[in-house]
Formats: C-alpha cells, sequence, structure tokens
C-alpha cells in the first residue's frame, strides 16, 4: 500500500527549491526553463506591459498565485488588477503558459481546469515549437478557443485592453 502525503500553503512555505503545489500533491519545477521558454516569457510579458497605460494594472511572472490552502501555482506570465501584497490571491485576469513536453499534461488539464474554476478570464497557451497560442476565453462558466494565433495581434477584452503582438514575440524564436 503507497501512502500519499497531503500538503498545505503552510507546508509548502518552508520548502527549498521551485515547486507548485496542485491539490495536496506538491509537483517540483524543473531545473531551469529552456532559453527558448525565457525568451517567450520575456517578450509576451513585455507586450502586454507596453500595450498598457493605466496605474492599477501589472504585468509579471514567475510569481505565486495562492489558489487556496493547498494550491499554489505559478504562472509564467500573469496581467492583474487591483492587486495587493508580495503574492497573488486574486484570479489574475489573464494567465499565459509556455508549455514545454514535460509540462503539457499540467497546463492544458490540470491548470487549466484550476483557473477555469478561478475564474481566469483569459488562458493562454504558447507553443513554441508550432509557434502558435491558443488562448481561451471564460464564457458562461466555461473556457472556449477563442483564438488559435500565430503572427498576428490580439487585445484582451479585460481592463486597460492589453494586448499581444504574437509576430514580434515568435519572431525572436528560432
Amino acid at each position: 500500500m503507497c501512502a500519499v502525503e497531503y500538503y498545505t500553503y503552510e507546508d509548502y512555505k518552508m520548502w527549498e527549491g521551485d515547486w507548485e503545489l496542485i491539490r495536496g500533491y506538491p509537483l517540483a519545477m524543473a531545473p531551469s526553463p529552456f532559453r527558448k521558454h525565457q525568451l517567450l516569457i520575456f517578450e509576451i510579458a513585455r507586450e502586454l506591459a507596453n500595450s498598457i497605460e493605466c496605474e492599477n494594472c501589472e504585468v509579471g511572472g514567475e510569481l505565486d498565485y495562492i489558489v487556496n490552502e493547498d494550491t499554489v501555482l505559478r504562472p509564467d506570465v500573469y496581467f492583474t488588477c487591483d492587486e495587493d501584497g508580495d503574492y497573488l490571491i486574486k484570479p489574475p485576469k489573464i494567465i499565459v503558459e509556455i508549455v514545454s513536453k514535460s509540462t503539457i499534461k499540467r497546463d492544458e488539464r490540470i491548470k487549466k481546469e484550476i483557473y477555469l474554476e478561478e475564474g481566469v478570464k483569459y488562458y493562454v497557451l504558447v507553443y513554441p515549437d508550432r509557434k502558435i497560442a491558443k488562448i481561451y476565453k471564460l464564457v458562461d462558466g466555461k473556457y472556449i478557443l477563442d483564438k488559435l494565433v500565430k503572427n498576428e495581434k490580439y487585445k484582451f477584452d479585460v481592463e486597460c485592453d492589453p494586448e499581444i503582438d504574437f509576430e514580434k514575440v515568435f519572431k525572436k524564436i528560432k
């Protein structure tokens, strides 16, 4: 018989290294993302940040989103408004995840389900090898695939009207 321990945010705070906590189960993050992954995070964050002019919204990345007592996620890029404190505690308006072979199941299923439950309005999955992004929009309690983007701009229907020019983003990826 195999016993699996259940962990909480209090346990999580004591761990060393990079982790996510999903419904009480710890998941170690990869040692260091590939250069392509990091470039995409930077370019997407820059596109979002450069497209907004309001003071109450922010763009960031790699910051803990404390969903609840047993779930802590670390989105690659987030866009949020009216957040206060050291960590994200409210659902961001937009979350972007760069999908890799080691994270595909977690990003496409597990995180998508959690972000849906939490009411994240846009969930964006970026596939570096294919140079595409799937943009899911929360509509009537479900995520719909709003757009499959390759080399075009996408404007998000949230406060401050942020946008990403994916042609610029993907141009940096070789």
